[in-house]
């Protein structure tokens, strides 16, 4: 598909002829067609990128294209709903430059552009060109404060237990190789594997030592089936990605030995396969007790500038995204803060003087990193574990420069070892107070059961989580954790006007594409907000003016 000359003089034919007459200087489709389209307009050439540039019939202008799924997440509207919108809305037709009554193009289009962009890893280029411009404007500074947190994403898959999840994956292996080894002949028990996946449907009311049973024979099925292909000669059928899919469940979800029938495991490993309809959807949980959420999909990481002055009166935030990071559900959020700050460099910030986080986010490593480049990690140190109700981390005090370690009777330790592991050259020290426990009134509340005296091991940045968990306690430190909390309510209109918490599509590429186009139209819809604020705000002050002259 050839890319369409841009035509430079449609803005003359458009809606833009009724500017004065429908769409206010306050109007929001005025203002996106003002400040938003022109920044569509730049990264056309990079978008370009995508497409032929004169084979086959001509594309639907890209740009449009941009505008209208930027539009979509603004009015949270579908594909064929946004077609409609098009066709009859006369202020989308004005914020895109475009005839009120213009040929439309059919909703796959969409689809397929979003696609291009997938392939091409174009999908941040209009949460970048936004912030970039942004950053132009003033409203975002290059190195400002900043605060993260994470959020659940569901993937767009239904809940399946481990036994349906098996057979499943098992229906879409053999449908595969029905059409993949066409070349060769089936083995004898293929009819039945097929009428047993393929041609019948799991009875939900089925007894559980059935259903059990139905699981012992899925894994001797899925083995079967996996052996088979192996035999092959055309090793190009094992590559099929259903086939692997369905190596890899049977390896997450059965032991089995040879001559020995299959074990299932007790449980699945961390990032395990859900659901074969998205197996980068991964099973997380989140908080505790009452608190505690359960999802399969991804993590999201929203990242937003943070101002200390307070807001005028019906002023708008003045704090926009800058950050905007998807990736898989089981990584950790240490991981996905580090994904931010490698996104925003790409994107032109510095890292954050500042940052505002939850426990998650705040370790040893991490706080000594921040200082070393003279920034601050503020947020609270997670308490340190103890044992059977005996003294923890905490009441210790260390002083890990010096090699020197109190512990809660008031005792010096005696010995201290530097323990640096091979593989990832991780530093620990380890303290004993090998004479000090054998009279001590407080061996009951420090001493293991099975141990001859106290030992305690930290790493090597301990010093700097100490430092940390004291200062957690003043009131100071606590007001200025207070400007986290804004960010719970940034996802909230994430999720609930953009469509963060569901997936539209299946996949974590998809996913991510969605999620930038989520926050590059939060920034938009903000920045056009302060925008229309601003005008009122200098027609206020024209006004009295004008009376008093």
């Amino acid at each position: 598909m050839s890319l369409p000359a841009l035509d430079a003089q449609s803005q003359f034919f458009s809606t833009a002829a009724l500017t004065d007459q429908v769409f206010a200087a306050t109007d929001r489709y005025r203002l996106f067609a003002q400040k938003i389209y022109p920044l569509l307009l730049e990264v056309r050439d990079e978008v370009a990128k995508a497409y032929c540039v004169d084979n086959g019939r001509p594309a639907v202008e890209p740009v449009w294209l941009l505008g209208m799924s930027l539009l979509q997440y603004l009015e949270g509207a579908p594909d064929r709903q946004a077609l409609d919108l098009l066709r009859y809305h006369a202020g989308w037709n004005f914020a895109l430059n475009r005839s009120l009554g213009e040929a439309v193009f059919h909703p796959t289009v969409l689809v397929y552009f979003r696609g291009r962009l997938k392939q091409q890893q174009l999908s941040q280029v209009v949460f970048a060109k936004i912030l970039e411009a942004l950053m132009e404007a003033g409203l975002v500074e290059r190195q400002t404060r900043q605060r993260l947190d994470s959020t659940q994403m569901l993937g767009l898959v239904a809940r399946m237990s481990r036994l349906e999840n098996v057979r499943q994956t098992l229906r879409l292996a053999l449908k595969e190789l029905e059409l993949t080894a066409l070349a060769f002949a089936k083995p004898s028990w293929w009819t039945e594997v097929w009428e047993r996946y393929v041609g019948s449907k799991l009875d939900y009311r089925t007894p559980v030592s059935v259903l059990i049973e139905k699981m012992s024979q899925a894994a001797v099925d899925g083995l079967r089936v996996t052996g088979w292909v192996q035999t092959l000669s055309d090793k190009r059928v094992a590559e099929g990605a259903q086939v692997k899919l369905l190596v890899r469940v049977l390896e997450e979800n059965f032991t089995w030995e040879e001559g020995k029938p299959p074990v299932q495991r007790q449980a699945q490993p961390t990032g395990a396969v859900h659901n074969p309809h998205d197996p980068q959807a991964q099973w997380a949980a989140k908080g505790q007790g009452k608190h505690r959420k359960e999802h399969v999909g991804y993590k999201v990481q929203v990242a937003e500038s943070v101002h200390v002055e307070p807001l005028a009166k019906g002023e708008p935030t003045r704090s926009f995204i800058t950050g905007i990071v998807t990736h898989p559900a089981s990584a950790s959020d240490e991981a996905g803060a580090e994904l931010i700050q490698q996104e925003q460099a790409k994107m032109g910030l510095d890292n954050p003087t500042e940052l505002y986080v939850d426990g998650a986010y705040v370790s040893a490593q991490k706080l000594a990193q921040a200082k070393a480049q003279g920034r601050e990690i503020i947020g609270p140190a997670q308490r340190g574990i103890a044992k059977d109700n005996r003294y923890g981390v905490e009441q210790f005090e260390v002083r890990v420069e010096e090699r020197k370690a109190i512990c809660p009777a008031g005792q010096e330790n005696t010995q201290c070892s530097r323990l640096e592991e091979e593989g990832t050259g991780k530093v620990t020290y380890r303290y004993e107070w090998s004479t000090h426990c054998r009279d001590c009134p407080l061996k009951d509340k420090c001493v293991g059961a099975s141990q001859k005296h106290r030992t305690l091991v930290v790493g090597e940045h301990h010093s700097h989580l100490q430092e940390r968990r004291k200062e957690q306690k003043t009131e100071e430190f606590q007001k200025k954790t207070q400007r986290r909390n804004a960010v719970e309510g940034t996802q909230s209109e994430l999720v609930r006007a953009h469509g963060l918490r569901r997936a539209r599509y299946r996949g974590l590429e998809k996913a991510r594409l969605q999620n930038y186009f989520a926050g590059a139209a939060c920034n938009a819809k903000r920045w056009i907000r302060r925008m229309i604020w601003e005008i009122k705000k200098a027609r206020a002050s024209v006004e009295p003016a004008m009376t008093s002259g």
